[in-house]
């Protein structure tokens, strides 16, 4: 069986509203002009997980789009992927990173190994055939970070500390026989300057 090239686009979903029950005013002009972004690429489908923040985003970026359908995913959801231990964790960062995912629900903590693994096998790798496909998962902060830390092959705990901005883009290509290139990182140039940053920790902005 032959295989093709597949283009991974990850954006996180646009600025929430304070109780993050929605997008923000801000939110929805961000996934507008990332659909407009968009408008030329190939998509075959836009994923997106079930929390009101990511489907309205997915919306707005597929209003933008000529009939590219939406694909609600559990696995595309909010969730901690890997829950390290602490002989994993440089010394140095153990206790506060460990105190810091402690913090987190447990419907957020106690499901995420399983989504995680179940988003790897969903939307990583190459496809059947010999056509490339192109497809944009909408999604959150901490399965951005998972899915470029399995790109480059880095320890599982190594998400950590990886962050993206609200609306931002990355691509992510799996091409048969070739190891899997990150081509994008929390790229904002669609996005004017009052519009980029947000949700991104303020010390590591630039």
């Amino acid at each position: 069986m032959t295989t093709a090239a597949r283009y991974l686009y990850l954006a996180r979903h646009g600025e929430a509203s304070d109780d993050e029950s929605e997008l923000s005013a801000n939110g929805r002009r961000q996934a507008t002009l990332l659909g407009e972004r968009l408008r030329r690429t190939p998509l075959s489908a836009i994923h997106h997980g079930p929390l009101p923040r990511a489907a309205q985003t997915a919306q707005l970026i597929r209003e933008q789009l000529d009939g590219v359908p939406l694909e609600p995913s559990e696995s595309a959801g909010d969730y901690v992927p890997y829950l390290p231990t602490r002989q994993e964790l440089p010394p140095d960062m153990a206790d506060s990173t460990l105190e810091r995912l402690a913090q987190f629900p447990p419907e957020e903590r106690e499901p995420g190994p399983r989504l995680a693994r179940a988003a790897l096998a969903r939307f990583t790798g190459p496809v059947d055939g010999d056509v490339p496909r192109h497809e944009l998962v909408v999604t959150h902060n901490f399965l951005v970070a998972w899915l470029v830390r399995a790109a480059l092959d880095a320890p599982k705990w190594r998400w950590i500390g990886l962050h993206h901005a609200n609306a931002a883009l990355t691509v992510i290509r799996y091409a048969p026989g070739r190891p899997a290139s990150v081509l994008l990182y929390n790229d904002m140039g669609h996005l004017p300057a009052g519009l980029r940053w947000t949700g991104f920790p303020s010390e590591l902005q630039v």
